[in-house]
């Protein structure tokens, strides 16, 4: 090791390690959080977008603070918003995996299009924040505060818009209504179950900060840019966990749990922002940001809002037997990095 820079080789093998880390804990929690779904009487929806789209969002987190930290805008930034265009592209390709019908159309629900729509807020407010980069007091940008509010905000609307929703989807044959349960909070096996969905969130945490610790090594010996290897490779890794969270949920039959954990991690993943901006040292995280991020924020809306059409067309069948917009949000997502690479 020279100049405190990990060699490369190091630095793989450390990557996948935090890679099986954050991938295995990232099964357990899936099964764990479904069990609380329907103990706790939360129902799916819910238990993905608190907890589990929370939860697995740690090693964004992990990653997205300790760049900051470190003095590295464009890393933690790239990581960030990649994590929410990436974990939509993934949600994509989990809908590969439920054959009977379009993951759209089979998980409709009122929390899942207003979690889309919360989104679309989050992902508007740091686009405001770059629009204004001197606005900034003692380093800390009013678009970080609002972000909070927001999504403070923005939850308490998403609980009550399960308790009491003003919206309903109609049924069909394929509609797989979201596990909501008798509430049998009662013994110390709920506290087990908790216990243990809180050491798995822990493990993905850890697992996000190697990922943070290998990520500038690996652009330093490629010659790769932040944006790139944050918003494609730490980008792609953190977002693992939600990855394989939706693919188990959508094997196990609970298709609102795996909708609802990748949009609540994806409202969480813009939070993300605003942490990244108080843990920045000096100006604005939002000052320091690029057009590499006004690009990745643009795509992060773009592929949301196709998302939330679909939810709200619900087609049925569509390209290889996924839904039409499955299929736009995977050629997107993939046509915008490689462009990303190509100018890079």
């Amino acid at each position: 090791m020279s100049d405190g820079v990990w060699p490369l080789s190091l630095s793989l093998a450390l990557f996948a390690l935090a890679v099986a880390i954050v991938g295995v804990f990232g099964v357990i929690m899936t099964r764990i959080a479904s069990q609380l779904a329907e103990r706790t009487g939360l129902g799916e929806a819910m238990m993905g977008a608190f907890f589990l789209g929370a939860s697995t969002s740690l090693p964004e987190i992990a990653t997205s603070v300790t760049a900051a930290v470190d003095g590295h805008a464009d890393l933690a930034l790239s990581n960030a918003i990649g994590s929410v265009a990436g974990q939509t592209a993934f949600l994509a390709i989990a809908d590969m995996a439920y054959r009977r019908v379009n993951l759209e159309h089979a998980a409709a629900s009122a929390e899942n299009l207003m979690l889309a729509a919360f989104v679309l807020v989050m992902l508007a407010i740091p686009l405001l924040g770059m629009a204004l980069p001197q606005a900034a007091i003692g380093g800390i940008h009013p678009a970080s505060v609002l972000m909070v509010a927001a999504y403070i905000q923005g939850m308490r609307m998403v609980s009550q818009t399960h308790k009491l929703p003003m919206w309903l989807p109609r049924r069909t044959g394929e509609t797989r209504t979201a596990t909501t349960g008798e509430a049998q909070a009662k013994g110390a096996g709920l506290w087990r179950l908790w216990l243990q969905f809180a050491l798995a969130a822990c493990m993905t945490g850890m697992g996000g900060w190697l990922l943070a610790r290998t990520a500038i090594p690996i652009a330093d010996h490629t010659g790769l840019s932040e944006t790139i290897v944050g918003g494609i490779l730490t980008g792609l890794a953190g977002s693992m966990p939600e990855f394989i969270t939706a693919l188990a949920a959508v094997r196990m039959g609970a298709l609102t749990l795996a909708v609802g954990d990748v949009l609540g991690g994806n409202a969480f993943d813009a939070l993300i922002v605003a942490f990244a901006d108080w843990g920045f040292p000096g100006e604005s995280v939002f000052a320091a940001a690029g057009r590499d991020q006004v690009f990745l924020l643009a795509l992060a809306v773009l592929l949301t809002s196709i998302l939330l059409m679909g939810l709200l067309y619900r087609e049925k069948h569509g390209i290889a037997n996924i839904g039409l917009e499955s299929f736009l949000v995977l050629i997107l997502y993939i046509g915008a990095f490689m462009l990303l690479f190509m100018l890079g």
